[in-house]
């Protein structure tokens, strides 16, 4: 079996270090970046099977965006992204994750939120809905979410089934 290349975007080099230990100790290939922009720059170059992305780095949403660039890409179709964050996630028993996202942010209680992570427990569909700095909600899948700091019990289960392993 070819071995699994992963990219972490983390401005926290500690983070980073953690992550990269855990990983290669699974036999994965493991490269990083520090922003959004250095961070496009490595997945494009390295072409990697998963991007692990930190949230909050340059600007409170840049991993986000980066996340929204990805899938947006054509050259970088169905390339995974997990994202790591402290926010909680709001999970559901609907396979149509957007539209809940899209509920919650009717629902008085969670309107005001800037940002809503969806994940059905079921098909396990995640995605983000987030409001952007002129208040439009951008969405856009992603496969999975791995809350800070970081466990190495919680992240190899959650990448080996991403990757598909």
């Amino acid at each position: 079996m070819k071995t699994k290349k992963i990219v972490i975007v983390d401005d926290d080099i500690d983070v980073i270090t953690i992550i990269q230990t855990i990983l290669s100790k699974e036999g994965y290939k493991v490269t990083f970046a520090n922003d959004k922009v250095e961070g496009m720059k490595k997945i494009k170059e390295e072409k990697p099977d998963l991007a692990i992305l930190d949230v909050m780095m340059t600007t409170h949403y840049e991993g986000f965006e980066l996340a929204k660039e990805i899938n947006d890409d054509p050259e970088l179709k169905g390339m995974k992204v997990l994202m790591q964050t402290s926010i909680d996630i709001l999970t559901t028993t609907k396979p149509d994750v957007q539209e809940m996202a899209r509920e919650f942010r009717k629902n008085p209680g969670f309107k005001d939120l800037h940002v809503i992570l969806v994940k059905d427990i079921n098909t396990g569909k995640a995605g983000v809905d987030y409001l952007s700095e002129d208040g439009k909600s951008i969405w856009f899948p992603v496969d999975g979410f791995v809350r800070k700091p970081v466990d190495a019990k919680i992240i190899v289960p959650e990448i080996k089934k991403i990757l598909g392993l």
